[in-house]
């Protein structure tokens, strides 16, 4: 499967964070890699959406939507505070 990249989320997280957050950087907490959510690789085909590490395919956000309620799990991207 080929993946997608970090824009394919911008909505959920968006709507989740209420604002844009393609361009909001932070680091992965698997090798530390500093990225934008941009150049995050997205696998979209399950029953969540799944975003990952460009460097070590970690896992850094699981986005769902049930029901119309958006939940967001970001435990593997450490966000850069004022970036």
């Amino acid at each position: 499967m080929n993946p997608l990249d970090g824009n394919a989320i911008a909505g959920p997280l968006a709507s989740f964070f209420g604002t844009e957050m393609t361009t909001a950087e932070g680091s992965c907490r698997h090798c530390g890699r500093t990225s934008r959510v941009a150049e995050l690789r997205v696998y979209a085909s399950g029953p969540g959406t799944v975003a990952r590490c460009p460097t070590c395919e970690g896992v850094l956000f699981v986005v769902t939507e049930i029901r119309e309620q958006i939940s967001v799990s970001s435990d593997g991207f450490a966000f850069v505070a004022g970036a």
